[in-house]
């Protein structure tokens, strides 16, 4: 995806609040606190859709990617809303995308990518398959949905 994603683009939202340590001395969200919201849209979802501890599962994801796409400044003191779409639910891993609103804007201030790969959580260098199906079942519905 080459273009800058709007909100159409996304499937499940999530308000967060901006704190005033979040800026950075140039006064713009610090580039490591994008990736602080990335993780907390997948694995607030996660935890709310399954109703479980997934710290807990005997499989659990870890993060084998992450990236950003920044396209304008964002910052404290307004909200962030974090819209998230999943590209691919493989037998081992997941995909999503989680675009970063502030503002009025339909287009997305910043887009991440992060992928999940579930291992043994007594081995995690062993990545296990299928998946837990508590977690495909929270992450099918995020599917991005068909069309152009």
């Amino acid at each position: 995806m080459s273009d800058r994603p709007t909100r159409a683009s996304y499937v499940a939202w999530r308000t967060v609040t901006t704190r005033w340590r979040d800026d950075d001395a140039y006064g713009h969200l610090n580039n490591a606190t994008y990736y602080e919201l990335f993780d907390t849209a997948v694995n607030a979802h996660l935890y709310e859709a399954t109703g479980l501890d997934i710290r807990s599962l005997p499989q659990i994801g870890v993060v084998a990617e992450t990236s950003c796409r920044y396209f304008r400044e964002i910052g404290f003191p307004a909200p962030i809303e974090m819209g998230m779409v999943v590209d691919k639910v493989g037998t081992s891993s997941v995909v999503y995308r989680i675009g970063l609103f502030q503002g009025d804007s339909d287009d997305a201030a910043a887009e991440g990518r992060f992928v999940h790969v579930y291992v043994d959580n007594t081995d995690p260098a062993r990545p296990v398959t299928p998946m837990p199906e508590p977690i495909r079942a929270a992450v099918e519905p995020l599917l991005r949905p068909a069309g152009p």
